[in-house]
């Protein structure tokens, strides 16, 4: 299948300002995706008023999907946002990770039935946050002066560099591209999982590698730009390592925590 319809998924907890940089992205998309998500996590009133500020710039296809601040549950707001999703393909971007204009268009194209996507991400240093506005700024230009990190990452070229594995090296939920039905056949994100790092996403991506879907690893193509920030506390690295790795040993493909508890009561207005 080519050229599917696309839902874009972006996760956002209480980083209004990063948001309003990453909708500024979207909307200057050169193919704007069928609708955008906003998987909130339990954000404040502040991030609801800036989306309600935002919505009329997308002509109704912006949707803030929202559940009460109760700890770090973004499993739980994703797999609701691709149970709502309308796109056959869902494409996956953090609200603190900026697009490039041609993102949408590039994880279009490089869709294909029996892979997912996993593009990558260069860093813009913390302190220069508050001055990236990706159409004003010249990228390499930042990247010389040291300002953005990871220059391997951080410019599109005509033609994308495609790696097809089934590495664990590099799976990050900030870019990645899934087919819907794939998400439903492994039951969506693993909603056992607590706390930011590695874990959830690694975990699907393990899944899909067991449903047969292997990756592609992309460069130069789907950048994103992310607004670096102090991490969260990682106490519960040990136990989100230690079930990741039962994923892998266990070949399954299904988690039971997941998807299907909220298939039957998503609605796609």
């Amino acid at each position: 299948m080519s050229c599917p319809s696309v839902s874009l998924i972006i996760s956002t907890y209480n980083r209004p300002d990063a948001l309003d940089k990453v909708l500024a992205g979207v909307l200057q998309q050169s193919s704007a995706p069928l609708e955008i998500l906003i998987a909130d996590d339990g954000s404040g009133e502040e991030t609801r008023t800036r989306l309600d500020s935002w919505a009329h710039r997308f002509n109704g296809t912006l949707r803030h999907v929202w559940h009460p601040d109760q700890g770090f549950r973004k499993t739980i707001i994703l797999n609701e946002c691709v149970a709502r999703a309308r796109g056959q393909y869902l494409v996956f971007l953090d609200g603190d990770c900026v697009p490039h204009q041609r993102f949408v268009e590039d994880h279009r194209r490089l869709a294909e039935a029996g892979y997912w996507v996993q593009g990558r991400r260069c860093f813009v240093k913390e302190r220069w946050v508050k001055d990236f506005e990706v159409d004003r700024i010249s990228v390499a230009a930042w990247i010389l002066s040291g300002r953005i990190t990871g220059a391997a990452k951080a410019l599109r070229l005509p033609l994308p560099i495609v790696r097809l594995n089934t590495a664990q090296r590099g799976i990050i939920g900030c870019n990645q591209g899934v087919w819907r039905e794939d998400l439903l056949a492994i039951n969506g994100f693993d909603e056992e999982y607590t706390g930011w790092g590695i874990g959830e996403d690694s975990d699907m991506g393990t899944r899909l590698y067991h449903l047969g879907r292997p990756r592609k690893f992309v460069y130069a193509h789907a950048v994103v730009y992310h607004l670096d920030h102090p991490s969260p506390a990682k106490d519960h690295l040990p136990q989100s390592l230690a079930r990741l790795q039962a994923t892998i040993e266990s070949g399954k493909i299904r988690c039971e925590a997941g998807l299907n508890r909220h298939l039957t009561s998503a609605t796609n207005p």
